[in-house]
């Protein structure tokens, strides 16, 4: 499979041998009842979405990386560039960590 057939597939959040199932059981990332809900194995080619106890465990450095990244380029631009005030600088954050947590989490 082409190299642009498996980012497509990560982007869509498909399963990363056939690039065809489902990785989570329902596609609306913001229902956060459900928000972790995987199938054990794809619907279409088997492959396992659990290898092994605690497999996924790496998701919780990466998830923390892009939220330092997220935290610093939010500081870069509003502190340094705009220079607003904290309160601002801390809702507007707080808003964005909110509207793109949930894609965090699925995408780590």
């Amino acid at each position: 499979m082409s190299e642009e057939s498996t980012r497509g597939a990560l982007l869509a959040m498909k399963c990363p041998k056939c690039h065809e199932g489902k990785m989570f059981t329902t596609s609306n990332t913001y229902n956060l009842k459900k928000i972790h809900e995987m199938p054990k194995q794809c619907p279409e080619c088997g492959q396992s979405f659990e290898p092994e106890p605690g497999f996924y465990t790496g998701a919780m450095y990466v998830n923390y990386g892009i939220t330092v990244v997220l935290s610093a380029i939010t500081y870069i631009i509003l502190e340094i560039i705009l220079k607003v005030s904290s309160l601002v600088f801390f809702g507007v954050y707080i808003g964005v960590l909110l509207l793109i947590g949930p894609l965090m989490f699925r995408y780590s």
